[in-house]
């Protein structure tokens, strides 16, 4: 016991002050993309053609990127010759409306909190069942890993439940696959009203990988109502945290 009393000494203290300090976040990490305001003067649809997924788009010389289809793979930065097409360190991507993450040079609309009812509900005490869809388990590991010390993400009041009927919302990964279809829509129907829908990753978002398979429903977007979208392959944690955030109201005005 004493040793353990040690090395915890030693650790001192792990759990980044978010909200009163901006993590720091590796260079490679890509996030939200910076897209160049005029038109692109070489019109060579190079950043289009790499994206493997159609996330990227091009209309009348301007480049937008529809985040809910990104996986942030860098292919299109990469292929760019002129450069213009970046992806910057900031992790802030979650928004509430499908459309908003369909981006171009203008500022992107980040998640709005709840109205005055359902934050007053939730604002302080919010539970959640994770349904992995048929995920690859990447979204499902960085999701775990906000329980752990550094990012203690029960310290904001949010917690991930075991049952659906001890639950205010349901966070969705995967893209759906046929054998889990039923099994998400029943998980659905046994939590309370009101309730809470939550889209995690390019698979929840709009099928990722595996968008257009017979076998997948290219995300949730045609069977719940989703209250926020949360894109990445998988979403960092910083992210996933912020937009949590930002839904129960605690980052109004950042």
């Amino acid at each position: 016991m004493l040793k353990i009393l040690r090395e915890r000494f030693r650790q001192g203290y792990r759990t980044f002050p978010y909200l009163k300090k901006d993590p720091v976040i590796a260079e490679r990490f890509r996030g939200r993309p910076q897209l160049p305001i005029e038109p692109c003067a070489l019109d060579c649809h190079a950043c289009r053609d790499a994206c493997p997924y159609g996330a990227v788009q091009i209309d009348q010389g301007r480049i937008g990127i529809d985040l809910g289809l990104c996986t942030f793979c860098g292919d299109c930065a990469t292929a760019c010759p002129s450069g213009t097409l970046t992806f910057s360190c900031d992790h802030r991507l979650a928004t509430r409306k499908r459309d908003d993450l369909r981006v171009g040079p203008a500022e992107l609309q980040l998640a709005a909190a709840l109205d005055k009812r359902m934050k007053k509900l939730f604002g302080r005490s919010l539970k959640l069942r994770q349904v992995s869809a048929g995920g690859c388990n990447a979204c499902e590991a960085d999701i775990n890993v906000l329980g752990t010390l550094v990012f203690d993400l029960g310290r904001y009041g949010i917690q991930f439940v075991a049952s659906p009927r001890h639950a205010d919302g349901l966070l969705v990964t995967g893209p759906v696959t046929e054998n889990m279809k039923s099994a998400l829509l029943d998980t659905y129907a046994a939590v309370p009203e009101p309730k809470l829908v939550i889209a995690s990753g390019a698979c929840a978002i709009g099928g990722g990988p595996f968008r257009g398979s017979p076998e997948v429903n290219n995300g949730i977007g045609d069977l719940l109502p989703v209250d926020l979208y949360i894109p990445g392959c998988p979403p960092h944690p910083w992210t996933t945290l912020d937009g949590l955030l930002r839904l129960l109201g605690r980052l109004e005005g950042r």
